[in-house]
């Protein structure tokens, strides 16, 4: 399922071409043809108009750019690779590649974990002109301001008008796992899944069929023997010693976002494995016939293995399936609250990151097991981190036309326009979740309103978390900026008076509140004058009462900004509640919808 990404008009290529998408990631493949430099004539004449490597000195000297992981290449044709007809991985996912803005240009920076490192990228990205940073990189877990050097290093790429994109991380299968990458000056992508699934099945002696995930694309193991690990693991450490040759491995559930059933059965010499897991939503690769089940389908085969003194299964190859209820937010996905800030919703929007089939390195085995001997052009991968360069584009969509827009604008046109995801399957966290919703590229472009920040907005809002000069220079890099109470740019008195596209707030659970979020809008409709009607979306089993006033907003020539403040009040009536409303404004031709979310903290 596409996003809606138009053909770029003939008219407009120039525009596109003059984008710039920094990369910090694993490296790229420049042989692929997604990162094809024909038709490019006006100087650089190139897709790729540079790359350096940063091997933990935070220095590209003697360090080769070339991805030895398959991740960056993946991840910048997602956001810039060419249209490529006939694409597939061994037949699956069949079709036309492209990225989300084919003619943008490429900065590939290859760097991985080091902090030193990650700062000097920034530093090079911002001095190297770049209009959109997508970086598929982050911590584990949400880390202050002033330590986490991902939201110090865009900042600074915020104040000479550069947007970062960041993947919400994959810790929602995690107990204690919480969205990552949080600071209200970057973009927090969460992923959800597409149309399209890869199933495989395993037939078994008794002629039951067990329908799993992954991407086999071996032929048919026939009528292969079942067998369980000795010791009860398939973590190579425990097989060592032991031959499977020929067998089915049963691995059962060991926890993790994938869970690595690989490596152990292979060295052992099995034929395939069969793991449980979480249910799957997402369906990986591995260097043998495999497949992934959930627990409950494990417990039928283990059954069927110990009813029998020869228990035999079949795994099939994988095929595709539709899947009729995406979008839907992936389970892996990292969920809200935003721990550092609550008072600002993160994710803040959500974009494909299930089952995404793009560029891959050819040093790379497509499973990431050194023993694995295939080698392919595209492969399929799944993460947050392939969510991410799916804003990145739609980031550089709406740069490519709004040259003068800054990262708070743009943030706010992909949010304000994404499409709710409040679909089956997804009550109860809901924007916590997954923000605003599925992201719409060509919506983002026309937004009608947008919600603006500068840098001083940010610092103001650092200094309502208590944030002390030396914690603030950190992040600003300069010792010049404090609090004082006095300044018109510090008079922020919480961080829901910052002038974000979507609002939030942590209460007391059964406790009434009446929380207060000003904010103002900036006309930047083709036509100057407008006039903005407001409607409030909530479904009345949540008891909030929401006033916005006023309820209408008029704009001219002269006046293309205009102020509003919106007052939520009600109770929570429980520990781990979720309320949500939006507020929509209209022109009858543009529907510019804020996220609110109400909550109360259930677990540290």
């Amino acid at each position: 399922m596409g996003l809606g990404f138009p053909q770029t008009p003939i008219q407009e290529l120039p525009l596109e071409g003059d984008v710039i998408v920094g990369m910090l990631d694993t490296g790229i493949w420049p042989d692929s043809p997604s990162f094809s430099d024909e038709g490019f004539c006006t100087p650089p004449s190139s897709k790729i108009i540079g790359a350096r490597a940063y091997d933990g000195r935070s220095s590209s000297s003697g360090q080769s750019p070339w991805d030895v992981d398959g991740h960056g290449s993946h991840t910048a044709s997602t956001v810039a690779g060419r249209v490529v007809a006939n694409v597939s991985m061994y037949g699956l996912a069949a079709g036309t590649a492209r990225g989300a803005v084919p003619s943008a240009r490429l900065a590939i920076y290859k760097v991985c974990c080091d902090d030193a490192d990650i700062l000097a990228v920034f530093d090079n990205a911002i001095a190297d002109g770049v209009d959109v940073i997508s970086i598929s990189i982050g911590a584990s877990y949400p880390f202050e301001y002033f330590s986490d050097v991902i939201a110090i290093g865009s900042f600074h790429a915020m104040r000479p008008g550069v947007l970062t994109s960041v993947p919400a991380r994959n810790s929602g299968l995690d107990d204690g796992g919480y969205v990552c990458n949080v600071a209200p000056w970057m973009l927090s992508v969460a992923a959800s899944s597409i149309d399209r699934r890869f199933i495989v099945k395993i037939v078994l002696g008794n002629s039951e069929t067990i329908v799993g995930a992954s991407i086999n694309t071996f032929l048919t193991l026939t009528n292969a023997t079942l067998a369980f690990p000795a010791n009860g693991s398939c973590d190579p450490y425990y097989l060592v010693g032991d031959s499977y040759k020929g067998k089915i491995l049963l691995c059962p559930l060991e926890g993790g976002f994938r869970t690595n059933i690989s490596a152990g059965p292979l060295l052992a010499g099995a034929a395939g494995a069969i793991a449980a897991g979480p249910a799957p939503d997402a369906a990986f690769i591995y260097p043998l016939p495999t497949l992934v089940v959930s627990e409950n389908q494990f417990d039928e085969i283990k059954a069927y293995a110990n009813s029998t003194s020869n228990p035999v299964g079949t795994i099939e190859t994988t095929v595709t399936t539709v899947n009729a209820q995406a979008p839907m937010s992936a389970s892996f996905s990292s969920p809200g609250p935003n721990i550092v800030t609550p008072d600002i919703l993160k994710p803040d929007l959500s974009a494909p990151g299930v089952d995404i089939i793009a560029s891959w390195s050819l040093l790379s085995p497509p499973s990431d097991d050194p023993n694995d001997q295939r080698r392919v052009q595209y492969s399929v991968n799944t993460g947050t981190s392939m969510a991410c360069p799916h804003a990145s584009g739609a980031a550089a969509y709406a740069k490519s036309v709004h040259r003068d827009w800054s990262p708070a604008m743009i943030m706010s046109a992909l949010i304000t326009t994404a499409t709710p995801m409040n679909t089956p399957g997804n009550a109860g966290t809901n924007d916590l979740k997954y923000g605003a919703g599925q992201l719409n590229p060509t919506k983002a472009r026309d937004p009608g309103l947008v919600y603006d920040a500068s840098e001083g907005d940010y610092i103001a809002m650092l200094c309502t978390q208590g944030y002390n000069a030396t914690q603030l220079a950190l992040i600003v890099g300069s010792n010049a900026t404090a609090c004082s109470n006095g300044s018109t740019t510090m008079a922020a008195a919480s961080a829901s008076d910052l002038n974000y596209p979507s609002m939030a707030a942590r209460v007391e659970p059964g406790k009434s509140f009446t929380l207060v979020f000003p904010r103002t809008v900036t006309n930047v409709g083709v036509s100057g004058v407008a006039v903005y009607d407001m409607k409030i979306l909530t479904d009345a089993a949540d008891n909030l009462t929401v006033v916005v006033e006023p309820s209408r907003l008029e704009f001219s020539a002269q006046t293309l900004k205009a102020s509003f403040t919106v007052t939520v009040s009600g109770v929570v009536p429980a520990a781990g509640h979720v309320v949500s409303a939006a507020v929509v404004w209209s022109d009858n031709e543009h529907q510019v919808r804020s996220p609110m979310v109400v909550y109360t903290k259930s677990r540290q």
